[in-house]
């Protein structure tokens, strides 16, 4: 059995692997990277009746991990590169060995995989961290749930200035109700299920327009999206928009906000 351990600067997410099959999978947060990974550790093996013995290696990666030196709990410990953690495990939850991943953490990392080359294409500081940011600057707001809660009733048309606002139609092949400034009309009688929604856009369209630009430029037409932001409902509402204007699609693999992790369990067999 082999253990992953994504240790993000947030959340830090460890699966199991057996047989080259994820078995099992768990979320732990923690103040430091240390008690994170081997919270995430004890977790898994307690959980589910796991005798350390039957442990082959532990695969560390993320943030947390260039924090820990050695072997955890006496065994063969190996840190992987958190780029290609993500390549191959977006490889492995696509079945696709040519693609291009949008990695949506507390920043935005975009990838391409392909089977002979992992490649670091960029990414943005744009991310998860700058909505519950920006919700806890505007609206008072640490918890995420009450953030969606808040913008599932929101109307962008109060925060956002539209193509309609400056044209009163359609411009090129973009929609009237499409933004043309994000915030950039803030009216006064915006509420905070407004400027929450207003929130969620920036973001998300920020990260749809990179991960466009960067398919492009590889002549993919297909965006594989991983990490902690990939659930997101109204996330995944705002992506198909940007599909939709820019014939690029979306994919959202099964167990996706678990890539990382995933990626650096599988590439135990090169260490």
């Amino acid at each position: 059995m082999i253990i992953g351990i994504d240790i993000g600067s947030t959340t830090t997410k460890a699966i199991l692997l057996k047989n080259g099959k994820v078995t099992k999978k768990l979320k732990t947060k923690a103040a430091d990277a240390v008690t994170s990974a081997t919270g995430a550790f004890g977790k898994m093996i307690v959980e589910n009746e796991i005798g350390m013995p039957e442990i082959e290696q532990i695969m560390i990666t993320g943030a947390g991990a260039t924090k820990i030196d050695g072997n955890l709990f006496g065994i063969p410990t190996k840190k992987v590169s958190e780029i290609s953690a993500i390549g191959t495990g977006g490889m492995f939850l696509s079945g696709q060995d040519n693609i291009v991943i949008v990695n949506v953490g507390t920043g935005t990392a975009i990838i391409e995989a392909r089977k002979d080359k992992i490649t670091h294409l960029g990414g943005s500081g744009v991310g998860g961290g700058t909505i519950l940011g920006l919700a806890k600057s505007l609206l008072s707001l640490s918890d995420f749930k009450d953030l969606m809660e808040l913008a599932g009733s929101g109307d962008l048309a109060q925060v956002d200035l539209l193509l309609e606002d400056i044209m009163g139609k359609d411009f090129s092949f973009l929609n009237k109700k499409n933004t043309a400034s994000n915030f950039g009309k803030m009216l006064d009688t915006a509420g905070s299920e407004d400027i929450a929604l207003g929130i969620l856009n920036l973001v998300y369209q920020v990260i749809g327009i990179i991960s466009v630009f960067a398919a492009r430029s590889r002549n993919i037409n297909r965006v594989i999206v991983t990490g902690s932001g990939s659930h997101n409902p109204l996330g995944q509402k705002i992506l198909s928009e940007i599909s939709d204007l820019y014939s690029v699609i979306f994919d959202y693999p099964d167990d996706a906000e678990y890539t990382t992790a995933i990626g650096a369990g599988l590439l135990s067999a090169e260490h």
